[in-house]
């Protein structure tokens, strides 16, 4: 009992303290100011109903059927006795789990079950709440969580980020074993973060079926890393992590752009495989002209008349 008394007193003088902390004193300060939480209440919120919670499913349905393989995936080489692994929505409501089933108990106990929210508006600090107001790979390890209901347990957790840029799921394991320290907590991070990226480049794939995909980092080193081009080489699609790298929008959709601006040079094209047919070439340069066909042909160094007459040759409109 004391143990959750000295943590909800610690919480409090920290979330209060006009000092400005640290990322984790940053969470606990959101969670008792702008969500207004109090750390030692024993507050369980609802949980979807059955109908509520397939409506959420069903709105990422695509996504759950590739993301599934990947959490037995998880489970299978993490999934000790009293460990869960969860993935939740952008707004932090649980949608699958795997756990063994002597754990069911405990973890229903916990609310850490498919219809529960964990968003940070609703537990204050924890592994997906936080994870998804920050946008970031993260470990909330026991007395770091904000409700002292929640300091037995351990959570690691990564974003998974949609082909739009924005959030679209987190992928979460969660530790209620005793023997559970911070050297576990990295190695399964590690883990669940490169999962996580594995996820989102299945998933972008599927989103661009009809598209050549190409990595944007020379090395390949992040599988996460994709551009989705069309015939004409220009970007229709690309991850964050792309986006972030080449300086495209944050989110929504890419205004077409030729990739031989994007990566280094038109060698770095003819080893993604493109070839320099003369569609390409004009579309390039009708893409750096803003669709300004007189101002194309300026770049090409021909007439407009040219221009056009290469156009129709090419079958651009």
């Amino acid at each position: 009992m004391r143990k959750y008394q000295r943590h909800s007193a610690e919480v409090i003088k920290k979330s209060h303290s006009k000092s400005t902390g640290s990322a984790l004193v940053t969470s606990w300060r959101r969670s008792a100011l702008k969500f207004e939480l109090d750390p030692a209440e024993d507050y369980r919120p609802e949980r979807l109903t059955e109908a509520e919670l397939s409506l959420r499913r069903d709105a990422i349905g695509k996504f759950l059927h590739l993301a599934t393989p990947q959490l037995d995936q998880v489970f299978k080489l993490v999934g000790l006795p009293g460990r869960n692994v969860l993935l939740s929505d952008a707004d932090g409501v649980v949608v699958d789990q795997r756990i063994h089933t002597a754990d069911t108990r405990q973890f229903q106990e916990w609310d850490l079950w498919p219809g529960a929210n964990w968003s940070e508006a609703v537990q204050g600090t924890n592994g997906i709440g936080t994870c998804l107001v920050e946008g970031r790979q993260i470990c909330i390890h026991r007395e770091e969580h904000f409700r002292t209901r929640n300091i037995d347990m351990s959570c690691m957790v990564a974003p998974i980020w949609g082909p739009d840029g924005r959030l679209l799921a987190a992928l979460d394991v969660t530790s209620a074993r005793d023997d559970q320290d911070e050297h576990s907590n990295s190695l399964i991070l590690s883990h669940v973060a490169n999962v996580a990226r594995t996820i989102e480049a299945m998933n972008f794939r599927a989103c661009y079926p009809d598209a050549r995909i190409i990595f944007a980092s020379k090395d390949g080193s992040d599988p996460a890393m994709l551009l989705a081009v069309d015939r004409d080489d220009l970007v229709i699609g690309a991850t964050l992590t792309a986006r972030r790298a080449l300086g495209l929008e944050r989110e929504g959709d890419i205004t077409h752009v030729p990739a031989a601006d994007l990566l280094e040079s038109d060698a770095d094209l003819a080893e993604q495989g493109f070839y320099s047919a003369e569609r390409v070439v004009l579309t390039r340069a009708l893409a750096r002209a803003g669709g300004n066909v007189s101002a194309a042909a300026r770049l090409l160094g021909i007439g407009r008349t040219t221009m056009y007459r290469r156009m129709a040759r090419a079958g651009l409109g």
